[in-house]
This record gives structure tokens, C-alpha cells and sequence, in this order.
């Protein structure tokens, strides 16, 4: 095979839920073929990946590993690598580059690994040994690359792709009739945050903060969380310290998150640190204005003033403000939301597709490092 040839690839991704991440993976494996590249996704048998890329000739095996460690599933992944005739391994997860480095020891598979949190590297010998094990890691932004520099990870061994958004997506937002079903009046502004509730980076509890804090400007607004996860029962509690059980929906986990963000007045993320904040995408796509907390790869995403407003993380009052200011001043609004949508095709499918692309021909031609 040529450098200029197509490339074959397996994707692992053992996540239980569908999530930005899981639809980052739909959207590369279906561009890998639409530009002549082969791909095939090993996903549990109950993921949402055979449903999205089915038509897309995107094959998708059924794979249930117990632990990262599972030996069995290790071999399965080899088995369906040398089958599919790939020259790459690509783990879209932290439990899937343990698995897929597994199926690579002792075979000519490259294995690339997907970073798409910017967490310090957990430094047990399983992970240290995952990561050295790799030809190449995909950084979702520079802020995950800087985490994995501080974990140890030779630089030269790290590639930053941008996660994209597929531009031609529609808003659809979600029906009054949903919104009120979930407590909410169609009628008044919503800032809605979609967010997985998982600690210690994110952070529902400042989300609420700054709802309390704008609704001193403006008592009319509303707020939704939309996600689930540990921190929820903390959402909870600090939603009935502040009084606002009747002002803000906590909606859990959604199949229509997406819908839901599309009707906000405002999308908002609050987190303490963020590998780059895909919502946030989505929102700038659908004319939604932005105010978020300057975390981590959200910097990289939306800039200060321009495309959005941005916070210190943990500072709920300032947050709010931002909500009570986008709410408040019409020309404000206009403006941020013209230029995210500008800013949002800097971050296409495409851009990320073909940088990828780039990314797997490097892992598989250059010597190993």
C-alpha cells in the first residue's frame, strides 16, 4: 500500500452511552468512506452505531468487554482487524485503548488512540503502558494535548485534530409541547446546558448558581440541565438550596438533547474543565448565543466577547451576568450569534475528517516513535 492509498481502519469504541464522542466516531467512520477508506466500528451490541451509520458502509462488529483488560475481547478485536485487512487500531476511549493495545502486541496493527478529555493521565501501569504502546494520539484540542504533555506523553507522538460539527444539520428545535412537558413555558427565555454530569469537571452546581444570579435581572428566565450522571443528585440538592425547583427543569439523560439545545434563548456550559465542548458547536451552528465558563478547550472554541461570553470557572455570578447580558441587550445577541456562526465552519466534519485523515497516514508510515 502506498502512502497515497486508502487506508483501513478499526474503530473501538466500548462506551455504554451515545454521547459527542460516539458521534464524533460516526461521522469520521462515515467520512473515512465517502473519501475511498475503509472502516469498521466494534461497538457494544446495544450502541446507537449500527442505527447512525447503517447506508453509510460503515461496518459495525458487536463486541461486550467485561473490563479494559479482557483478554478475550482483545482477541476478537485482532480477529476482526486481520479479517478486515486494517493496517490501524483506533480506540476512541480510555477502556478501548487498553483492549485495542492488547489486540496489537505481537501483529503490524499502529495503534492510534483518541483523546478527547483534557483529565491528568492516570498514572497506573496499565495506562502508562496503553499510551507508550501508541504510534500516535488524537488530541482534540491543545488544551488535551497540554494534559497529556504533563502525563508524560512524548510530544512527538501527539497530533491535534479539532472535533467538527456537521454543518448541514438543521435546527430543529423542540416542540412547545416538550418544553412544557418538562415544566418549562415556551413563552419565556431558557438557558439550557447540555452536559454529561460527571465529576470533578463538570459543574451543574455553578450552572445553577448563575441561573439564580440572572434572575435577579431577569425573573422570568428559565433554565434546563440535560444530562445525567453522579452529580446529578448534587444538582438536585443545590436547585432546592437556591429556591429554583419551579424555574429550572433537571431533565436527566435525553434522546432529544439536541432538540432541546436548539430551543434555548441562551446554551450555556459551565464546567471546571472541558476537553473542547462540542455543545457549544452546536449551539453557534443554530443561532444560538453562548455564554460558558473559559474551560479548558472551550477557549479554543469560543473567543471572549466575539463569538460568545466566557466566565472564570466556579463563578456563578459572572456567569449570569453574561446569561442576564445576552438576554438584555438585542444588538449583543445579534452580533455574538453572526459571529459564532462564522467561527462554528472552522470546525466542520470536514476539516476534522481530512485532519484525522492526515493524522492515521502519519501513525501508519512514519517509524515508530
Amino acid at each position: 500500500m502506498s502512502e497515497a492509498g486508502p487506508l483501513r481502519s478499526v474503530h473501538v469504541d466500548t462506551e455504554r452511552t451515545w454521547g459527542g464522542g460516539q458521534r464524533q466516531v460516526a461521522w469520521l467512520a462515515a467520512g473515512l468512506v465517502e473519501r475511498g477508506h475503509a472502516a469498521c466500528v466494534i461497538a457494544r451490541p446495544d450502541s446507537r452505531y449500527a442505527e447512525v451509520l447503517r447506508g453509510s458502509g460503515v461496518e459495525v462488529v458487536p463486541l461486550s468487554p467485561l473490563v479494559e483488560w479482557d483478554l478475550l475481547a482483545a482477541a476478537r478485536i485482532r480477529a476482526v482487524a486481520r479479517r478486515f485487512g486494517a493496517g490501524l487500531v483506533v480506540a476512541h476511549a480510555a477502556h478501548a485503548a487498553a483492549l485495542a493495545a492488547f489486540a496489537a502486541v505481537g501483529t503490524e496493527l499502529r495503534l492510534v488512540v483518541t483523546r478527547r478529555v483534557a483529565h491528568p493521565l492516570c498514572r497506573s501501569v496499565l495506562s502508562r503502558w496503553k499510551h507508550r504502546r501508541a504510534h500516535l494520539i488524537v488530541a482534540v484540542s491543545a488544551r488535551v494535548r497540554d494534559a497529556l504533555l504533563a502525563g508524560g506523553v512524548d510530544g512527538e507522538r501527539i497530533r491535534v485534530v479539532h472535533s467538527g460539527v456537521d454543518l448541514g444539520r438543521p435546527a430543529l428545535p423542540a416542540a412547545p409541547a416538550t418544553l412544557r412537558a418538562l415544566g418549562l413555558d415556551p413563552g419565556l427565555p431558557i438557558a439550557v446546558m447540555v452536559s454529561s454530569l460527571i465529576p470533578p469537571h463538570k459543574d451543574p452546581e455553578t450552572f445553577l448558581r448563575a441561573i439564580a444570579a440572572a434572575r435577579r435581572v431577569r425573573p422570568d428566565l428559565q433554565g434546563l440541565l440535560v444530562g445525567g450522571g453522579p452529580l446529578l443528585a448534587a444538582a438536585v440538592r443545590t436547585r432546592a438550596a437556591l429556591g429554583l425547583e419551579a424555574a429550572v427543569a433537571l431533565a436527566g439523560h435525553r434522546e432529544d438533547a439536541e432538540r432541546l439545545l436548539a430551543a434555548a434563548s441562551v446554551a450555556v456550559l459551565s464546567s471546571r474543565e472541558e476537553g473542547l465542548g462540542t455543545t457549544l458547536l452546536d449551539a453557534m451552528l443554530w443561532g444560538v448565543p453562548v455564554a460558558a465558563t473559559a474551560a479548558g478547550g472551550v477557549r479554543e472554541v469560543v473567543r471572549d466577547g466575539l463569538d460568545g461570553l466566557l466566565s472564570p470557572p466556579g463563578d456563578g455570578e459572572a456567569l449570569g451576568a453574561n446569561i442576564a447580558a445576552i438576554l438584555a441587550h438585542g444588538a449583543l445577541r445579534e452580533r455574538l450569534v453572526a459571529s459564532g456562526r462564522e467561527r462554528v465552519r472552522e470546525f466542520s466534519v470536514d476539516r476534522m475528517v481530512d485532519g484525522t485523515i492526515d493524522a492515521y497516514r502519519r501513525a501508519l508510515y512514519s517509524a515508530r516513535c
